[in-house]
């Protein structure tokens, strides 16, 4: 007979230790559901999901890396020489699928702000109605008092927290899990000016293929499992992303 019991399987998760997780998470959600507070987003609303992927190296082999044949997966020289690391920068447009990103040799709000002054320099942010932009609790953006530091250099922007432990619901760490598997890994690198330019090409290529992450994770969802002490929330599902702007 099998064992009912494999004690050495397990699966981790946290629960939610933000007493206003809901209130924090709804309106998030709502968002990228192209509501907020209960009403559609008009056309030239948006909505801009940004953070920062830190200390990102540029690693060159000490030998060449063999190039893949028949039955025959590359070939990456283990040791290497580290030749500096950057800092990226990114925001998403939810709806447009749209990456803007920048390197900088570190993090803070300077940073941050040059990467909102980049996005929001450009149409159609430049003249939006409205720009929400959905960060989380890192020191160059965290709390009231950042928000309104930004909103004073562009009246239009409405920052959105997460709540703590819910990076899963920021999606541009799925644009970094993407970047992560397709452009760093493996990390084969001459110079931090080739890590930048391979960033930048990527979110160029990335961009032009026009296609918004799929989000099926509602707030309806998110209360139904608030409810059920049996469940958590542990990873987004994902489908088709929702049209449903007023015009």
């Amino acid at each position: 007979m099998h064992d009912a019991l494999r004690p050495w399987r397990h699966h981790c998760w946290i629960f939610p230790r933000d007493p206003h997780f809901l209130e924090r998470v709804g309106p998030v959600l709502d968002l990228y559901a192209c509501r907020w507070q209960g009403q559609p987003l008009w056309a030239d609303e948006h909505v801009l999901s940004a953070d920062e992927k830190t200390s990102i190296q540029a690693r060159r082999r000490l030998q060449p890396t063999l190039a893949p044949g028949p039955h025959q997966a590359a070939r990456v020289e283990h040791e290497y020489e580290r030749q500096g690391a950057v800092q990226y920068l990114a925001a998403w447009d939810v709806h447009r699928a749209v990456v803007f990103g920048r390197c900088a040799p570190k993090t803070g709000k300077a940073a941050f702000g040059r990467l909102v002054d980049q996005v929001m320099d450009q149409e159609p942010y430049r003249s939006a109605r409205r720009v929400f932009w959905i960060v989380d609790n890192g020191s160059a953006h965290r709390g009231e008092r950042a928000a309104e530091e930004l909103r004073a250099r562009h009246p239009r922007i409405v920052v959105v927290h997460t709540p703590v432990h819910a990076s899963w619901l920021n999606q541009i760490e799925q644009y970094f899990s993407i970047l992560q598997r397709k452009v760093l890994t493996p990390n084969d690198l001459t110079s931090l000016k080739a890590l930048e330019e391979r960033i930048a090409a990527f979110g160029q290529r990335y961009s032009s293929l026009s296609k918004p992450f799929a989000w099926t994770f509602t707030r309806q969802e998110l209360e139904r499992r608030l409810r059920e002490p049996s469940l958590h929330v542990d990873s987004a599902p994902l489908t088709s992303t929702p049209s449903c702007w007023l015009m």
